[in-house]
């Protein structure tokens, strides 16, 4: 893992803000949804998303509903009851309380808003206890239906199931091919497809034919463009490549055709319309995007002269199997597959699910105050007595006065910059930043306490007396004061720790670089994962079973007592501090003038009027919150 050496914070955060277009499908990465239920072992294999509601269906009979309403025990991602423990390989439905899910040995469930049913599938042998060779244990791959709540089921040896809105029956097969996938086309046809090449159609008066397709490519997948004019996809096993090589395939005017990309494609799993063109998943976390095709494809889209489709490879950060894609309302999708993964592009993974009401904008929460600087700001402290204390740029040291409305600027003790301050009561108070430089000031001048003479940046104090005081930075520096001197801790590892936290002496955290938190115990430092590969900049608790970690790209954890759980939350901004109170609550702020608050078990975005870089909040004992970040910005939430 690439380690980043970054000892001016201020230079790296703003290269946080160059990020590429999210409304670019080409270009947007893609990343894993918050707080998935699923574990290393289970396969995810379809889902469906409407109403604001998303069901994922999986192995061993998993289904996980998703509302944006935690459980009993926390989760976000419930896991529903569901008869037997066959895998499920596809789920539709007209709506969230009519919903079929097939899969391993026949297995067809239905959902009626409340409970999952069996309808058929799975019979046993009384005698054997194992499952009967039976034609209604015929394994089901693909479910599809159409406006008027008709739906097919296709599966091995060319089995196909009818649903006529009353009960499932099954249909006569041109075929005894594997069928992998099936769609409904708006003028009333079906078509399914599967291996070596077959594609099958169903007329208007319900019979089926094989189309005659010249290709043999093993088909997984298909989009249905109108009643004429499919895309498919699959791959076939090439021993001379040693895998499967992946293929797209094009059928209108009666015609199959195969699309020629420059990009090598592993076995292809899922197509599906997405932002003017196509999104495409496959083996090991391929993504792909392809533009041009359904412009081309549709009635009036043809050109005098042709162009190939262009294809995209997109940023996956995954290397695990992707099996379906499940279209939003808002445009956006998701992308499940092996490992538990559930991945989306949509900046908002709670936005994307349901589109936000029309309406004036919000009013915002925060006030800004007047600034002493127009330096950039780091770091804010309050101390028992509620004084409050800013740092940042250019050695800027300020103190909220005491009315609560100005902010006053102290001496600085250096022309470098400090990012961080602390109020040690009568130890003083201390500021340190760039060069591993510790100033103590005695309420009259600055002076140098500590100095690494290294090219070390600290970025963060913790304290509770003056003979014990933490300080963390660059490189895995850990720092301690014992009232006599500081003293150099062992941490573990050479990645940046941008944030401390502590409940007293023995009971510390450091968070950092992809994901890292340490935890102290009074004798050393351990690492204590958070279940993410995100940089993590800011970290807060009010007891050692309550406590959040924050960092890039919304990235926002909370630890119960037993584990982290990622939280979802409504903004995909890097998150840079957090804080709270009894009085207050908690608030987190970040990028582009991000704020979100804890209401409940919900976090919701809190309007801040700016569009600046927030770097820390601060939740007073007094239930004022202040933020403080670029440009000198200090906001007020009364």
């Amino acid at each position: 893992m690439t380690q980043t050496a970054n000892p001016d914070r201020r230079r790296f955060f703003r290269q946080l803000l160059d990020g590429a277009n999210p409304n670019a499908p080409q270009r947007a990465a893609w990343h894993r949804v918050p707080e998935v239920g699923a574990g290393d072992g289970d396969v995810l294999w379809s889902g469906w998303a409407g109403d604001g509601e998303v069901f994922v269906v999986g192995d061993e009979a998993m289904v996980l509903h998703f509302d944006g309403h935690a459980d009993d025990q926390d989760r976000l991602w419930k896991p529903l009851d569901t008869p037997g423990n066959l895998p499920l390989h596809g789920i539709w439905g007209p709506s969230r309380d009519h919903l079929f899910a097939v899969g391993w040995m026949g297995c067809l469930l239905h959902f009626d808003g409340t409970r999952w049913q069996k309808l058929r599938g799975g019979v046993i042998d009384d005698e054997d206890q194992r499952f009967t060779a039976c034609e209604e244990n015929t394994p089901l791959f693909a479910i599809d239906g159409n406006a008027d709540g008709h739906a097919w089921a296709v599966g091995d040896e060319g089995m196909i199931l009818h649903y006529d809105g009353q009960a499932w029956q099954r249909e006569d097969s041109p075929t005894r091919i594997n069928l992998r996938a099936v769609g409904c086309t708006p003028g009333g046809r079906v078509f399914a497809a599967g291996g070596e090449g077959t594609v099958i159609r169903r007329d208007l008066d319900g019979s089926w034919e094989a189309l005659d397709c010249p290709l043999g490519a093993g088909f997984q997948a298909m989009l249905v463009v109108d009643d004429d004019t499919l895309l498919l996809g699959g791959g076939r096993y090439f021993v001379d490549q040693g895998g499967f090589r992946g293929e797209l395939v094009s059928y209108a005017n009666g015609r199959f055709e195969a699309i020629d990309v420059d990009t090598p494609m592993p076995r292809l799993r899922s197509l599906r319309p997405y932002k003017d063109g196509v999104l495409i998943v496959g083996d090991r976390g391929y993504l792909f995007y392809l533009r041009d095709f359904l412009a081309q494809a549709s009635p009036g889209g043809a050109r005098a002269e042709k162009q190939q489709p262009r294809l995209y490879q997109l940023e996956s950060n995954c290397h695990h199997d992707l099996m379906d894609i499940v279209p939003l309302t808002t445009g956006e999708a998701l992308v499940v597959g092996d490992f538990g993964t559930i991945m989306t592009a949509a900046p908002d993974f709670i936005d994307a699910l349901a589109p936000v009401a029309g309406g004036e904008a919000e009013t915002p929460c925060w006030e800004a105050m007047d600034s002493p600087t127009d330096r950039q700001l780091w770091n804010l402290w309050e101390t028992p007595q509620g004084v409050c204390y800013a740092c940042g740029e250019a050695g800027t040291v300020m103190r909220l006065a005491a009315d609560g409305d100005r902010w006053e600027r102290l001496p600085a003790p250096t022309e470098l910059n400090l990012h961080c301050v602390l109020d040690a009561g009568e130890g003083g108070l201390y500021a340190a930043g760039q060069f591993g430089q510790i100033f103590r000031f005695d309420g009259h001048e600055w002076q140098l306490h500590f100095d690494l003479h290294l090219d070390v940046t600290i970025l963060s104090m913790w304290g509770t007396r003056p003979d014990s005081i933490f300080a963390v930075g660059d490189e895995g520096l850990i720092l301690h004061f014992d009232g006599l001197g500081w003293k150099r801790l062992p941490s573990g590892t050479s990645s940046a720790l941008y944030h401390l936290w502590g409940m007293d002496d023995e009971h510390l955290l450091a968070v950092g670089d992809f994901g890292l938190v340490l935890r102290y115990n009074g004798r050393e430092w351990t690492d204590f994962a958070a279940g993410t590969e995100n940089f993590l900049y800011g970290v807060w608790g009010d007891a050692l079973d309550n406590i959040y970690t924050v960092g890039l790209s919304g990235t926002l954890a909370h630890f119960s007592g037993q584990r982290w759980q990622l939280m979802p939350i409504r903004v995909r901004d890097d998150l840079l501090s957090i804080s709270g109170s009894a009085a207050a609550g908690v608030y987190a702020v970040g990028t582009h003038g991000c704020a979100v608050r804890r209401d409940g078990d919900e976090w919701r975005s809190d309007p801040t009027g700016t569009d600046l870089g927030l770097r820390s909040v601060l939740a007073t004992r007094g239930g004022v919150v202040y933020a403080v970040g670029d440009q000198g910005t200090i906001l007020r939430r009364p």
